[in-house]
């Protein structure tokens, strides 16, 4: 039998290498690739999460096709967490919430809730329509906040999973009654989240009544994109898009003045950390910016935590935006994983119509009549 050449032998042993090595990348890539598509594989899942008021409650789980997730419960619509990446690629909660239901039951400062029908304050619990005065339950101090004592945040919503082009997300809905903590008329109310594949967090909110009747429906998240329960967040840097705020009395209630921002520790036209001049705020920051956005949907904001590059911008048509600054929490409230929640350990961005507006003639109204339709949408998109 005739030798084979050195040379030859040693060319087809490195062909043959060649060859296994291109079938082991082969391989490796359509490995990754799968993994890949097992990890940005968009979903949403639901489990059981307790009961109240006899009813079950259940908690969702959102995933996009980024890997954020939103989770979210049909007891007071609430977002209980929200992960988002930092600009490391690292995921984190970055709303401020509890582990179970029992602790929203029992003590939450609206952390993550629909607030409504009418969220923020009206004064004294009292308003005039139709040269009728009605009489709200009153839950702070002298006044209404929030919708009662038993809000939209405290009752058990019907849900609805819902998969479409955007990404996944739950549409929520609630039948206020009428006389319901005093308001009049039956309100059929919708809310429906999405957690789009563009990393946004949209809400959009639709409602409809048989009787006059104010309505002010907004979300109640306490962000931090530090992570929840981490520090506080003094040091995150916010934009409002706002000129002028609506002036408040020591109860927080507007005195319809409107206030320029120009030159005064209310001013966020340009990035400003939040902590920079919140001692100058008698007790922090609990105000009405007046949006320059002329009722359209647009940015009204954008703030940056720089530690973790994590971005927001908030989108909305709607003329006002709350920014709260966390000032009434005082570590009483331990959030998820045991954390505790300290002064201005989450800020709150409420996308709404102005605070007391049945009481205040020159602000834009919120009465919605039979045969109108309350409607808008709100989205918090991240960046990085």
């Amino acid at each position: 039998m005739k030798k084979i050449p050195k040379i030859l032998l040693r060319k087809v042993i490195l062909f043959t290498l060649f060859i296994f090595f291109i079938n082991s990348c082969i391989n490796n890539s359509e490995n990754s690739d799968k993994t890949k598509m097992e990890k940005n594989k968009i979903s949403i899942n639901k489990e059981n999460f307790g009961k109240y008021d006899g009813k079950n409650v259940y908690l969702y789980t959102l995933t996009n096709s980024n890997g954020l997730i939103a989770k979210i419960t049909n007891y007071g619509a609430i977002v209980t967490s929200l992960i988002v990446p930092d600009k490391q690629g690292n995921f984190d909660d970055i709303v401020l919430g509890y582990d179970n239901l029992e602790d929203y039951i029992k003590d939450s400062p609206y952390f993550g809730a629909i607030v409504g029908r009418y969220g923020n304050r009206i004064a004294k619990g009292k308003f005039i329509l139709d040269d009728k005065e009605y009489t709200l339950a009153v839950n702070n101090g002298n006044n209404h906040l929030h919708g009662g004592i038993k809000g939209f945040d405290k009752v058990v919503w019907d849900a609805e999973e819902i998969d479409n082009k955007e990404g996944v997300g739950l549409k929520l809905k609630y039948i206020s009654k009428d006389g319901e903590e005093g308001y009049p008329g039956n309100l059929e109310v919708t809310v429906t989240y999405t957690l789009t594949n563009n990393n946004e967090l949209k809400i959009s909110y639709e409602a409809v009544t048989d009787k006059p009747t104010p309505v002010n429906i907004t979300h109640h998240s306490y962000f931090n994109l530090a992570g929840a329960g981490k520090e506080d967040i003094l040091n995150h840097e916010l934009m409002i898009d706002a000129d002028k705020y609506t002036v408040v009395d020591k109860e927080l209630i507007p005195t319809a003045e409107l206030r320029d921002v120009k030159d005064t520790p209310m001013d966020f036209t340009s990035p400003e950390s939040i902590g920079s001049r919140i001692a100058a705020v008698e007790g922090g920051y609990d105000h009405n910016y007046v949006l320059n956005n002329n009722g359209k949907f647009a940015k009204v904001v954008e703030v940056i935590e720089p530690q973790s590059g994590r971005l927001m911008e908030v989108y909305t048509s709607e003329p006002g935006i709350q920014f709260y600054s966390g000032n009434f929490l005082d570590g009483s409230n331990i959030g998820k994983n045991g954390k505790k929640y300290n002064k201005y350990y989450g800020f709150c961005l409420e996308t709404q119509h102005f605070p007391d507006s049945p009481n205040q003639p020159s602000f834009p109204s919120t009465i919605l009549k039979p045969g109108e339709k309350y409607g808008y949408t709100t989205v918090y998109k991240f960046l990085l």
